[in-house]
């Protein structure tokens, strides 16, 4: 058998589209600057999968000069705890010094714990009767309700509050403030609350390739991208990790209607006449991804280069201006 090689490279595919930033992002980014002056502190969540990626920079110069906790969520969908893993944190968390870092599973405590008391000596510090306010804000879909509930959950033994599920869209406006601490005896007074916010999309995705990570993750709807395109960015991921992560399905290929049409005889997802349906083939394939059973890794190049570039002033600039654009072409 020849031996096999994965692409070095995936394409790029300048046809695709490279915005999600919809209407009720817009007006929840406006809500959020209304609210800043109420709030102590920002907790900004990112995909662990794709740090680099769902860094959005407007919701930094959109909310600034406010206490931040950074929170890279997922992580038990990225890491598996090798040296390789620790070496990547490590530099993610040398590059924000004037933020607090944390990586979180909400399937585990402990990372609700971390949250927990990290709001809970902030809210101390404060020494406020009414306690202090925190606005937890992201990209869609990047786990920031599914937090808030684990924090409600660990914080005050409570059920959830906010509402979650696959597709991003489902926070679509501003919440009620939600108490996760109680209290507190070191003269914090009135606890700790937190505000839900709908997640915000950066207005221009600098180019394709980082579109097709964030839809990958579930950053933007399934119907934006087509399944098979997705389906072949995720093949290209694969064969670079372990090709004989997908051996049940197929032998090692770079061609992604091969592997679909395997699968899709493999699972029964066929259509009427009994052909493949490669679309629904594709999205099993990439819903199994999302959800840990086909590999757990990390989709961006983190370096300190990459860092370096992801935290440029003129990154930045090139998706407010974005933004600004857009909102003037409304009115």
């Amino acid at each position: 058998m020849d031996k096999f090689f994965p692409r070095a490279i995936f394409p790029k595919l300048e046809h695709l589209p490279r915005s999600y930033f919809l209407g009720h992002h817009q007006a929840g980014l406006a809500k959020m600057r209304s609210l800043l002056n109420q709030t102590d502190l920002i907790i900004e969540c990112r995909d662990y999968r794709v740090p680099l990626s769902s860094q959005n920079p407007m919701l930094e110069e959109a909310l600034p000069g406010k206490s931040r906790l950074i929170i890279y969520t997922k992580q038990d969908l990225g890491t598996n705890g090798t040296s390789e893993d620790r070496k990547r944190e490590h530099l993610i968390r040398a590059s924000l010094p004037s933020s607090s870092v944390l990586f979180s599973d909400i399937h585990n405590q402990r990372t609700a714990k971390k949250v927990i008391e990290f709001a809970r000596e902030h809210t101390e510090r404060k020494q406020s009767i009414t306690g202090s306010l925190a606005m937890i804000v992201g990209m869609p879909n990047v786990g920031k309700s599914s937090l808030l509930n684990a924090l409600r959950r660990v914080g005050l033994g409570r059920g959830k509050v906010a509402h979650t599920g696959a597709q991003p869209g489902v926070t679509r406006k501003i919440g009620t403030c939600v108490k996760i601490v109680e209290n507190t005896d070191g003269g914090g007074g009135g606890g700790a609350y937190i505000l839900d916010t709908p997640g915000v999309f950066i207005p221009h995705v600098p180019n394709s390739e980082t579109m097709l990570k964030l839809a990958l993750c579930g950053c933007v709807k399934d119907s934006i991208l087509a399944p098979v395109i997705l389906a072949d960015y995720l093949l290209y991921h694969l064969n670079l990790q372990d090709s004989s992560l997908y051996s049940e399905y197929s032998a090692p290929t770079n061609d992604v209607e091969a592997l679909l049409e395997s699968l899709a005889s493999k699972t029964g997802r066929l259509r009427k006449q009994g052909s493949p349906d490669l679309d629904a083939a594709a999205m099993w394939l990439i819903q199994r991804w999302r959800n840990g059973h086909l590999g757990r890794f990390v989709l961006d190049r983190v370096t300190i280069g990459e860092l370096q570039d992801a935290t440029r002033k003129g990154n930045m600039n090139q998706s407010i201006s974005h933004a600004r654009a857009l909102n003037q072409s409304r009115h």
